[in-house]
């Protein structure tokens, strides 16, 4: 049984564990030895991040072809209408190509917590955080979809993974997780069908 480790990336953490700019990686929250990102998040957004040191579990998580399912809250300024959500639900078309249909609504309840540095305030410009889930997993994705349809991202906290939820965790912290993942047949003996 292996481990699986969730990271809550802060703002301004780069998705990796040394940098020759001084700036803060992985390696100040997380001291693991061995373990490696299952996918990224860019340097400007927050939230959920898996690592683990199974090279085949990073690659059933990260890999877009296995269509694994990724949630962000997102903050947008202005107010998109039903129409501009709707667009986002079918898909956009972006400059590498139309993105797939995604699963899009408006967040109803309290916002996550402030963010340090805070988002810029702009008494005449209201925001709106919407929830927007993905199969797939482009460069800077759901920034350039929002900005699509006239709503630029302000802020973006990836909220879950597949099955793996950010839950309660604060930016930095981390908690780990029990695999039970399944193991291959023992060398030699053939597993046999069983006629009906």
């Amino acid at each position: 049984m292996g481990r699986i480790y969730l990271l809550h990336k802060p703002y301004q953490v780069l998705c990796q564990f040394t940098d020759d700019r001084g700036r803060a990686t992985l390696a100040d929250h997380l001291a693991v030895p061995g373990v490696y990102a299952a996918g990224r998040l860019d340097y400007d957004s927050e939230g959920l991040l898996l690592l683990t040191d199974d090279g085949g579990l990073i690659h059933r998580i990260s890999d877009p072809r296995h269509k694994l399912a990724k949630r962000y809250w997102v903050q947008v300024e202005g107010a998109p209408d039903d129409a501009a959500l709707a667009a986002l639900a079918r898909g956009v078309t972006l400059k590498d190509g139309p993105t797939r249909p995604a699963r899009v609504r408006r967040l109803d309840g309290p916002p996550p917590a402030p963010r340090d540095p805070p988002v810029r305030f702009r008494r005449d410009i209201p925001t709106t955080w919407l929830e927007i889930e993905l199969r797939e997993g482009r460069n800077r994705q759901v920034r350039r979809m929002t900005a699509h349809i006239g709503h630029p991202t302000l802020r973006l906290v990836r909220v879950a993974i597949g099955p793996w939820q950010l839950g309660e965790l604060a930016p930095g912290a981390w908690r780990s997780e029990r695999l039970n993942l399944p193991t291959a047949p023992a060398p030699g003996r053939a597993r046999t069908r069983r006629r009906r």
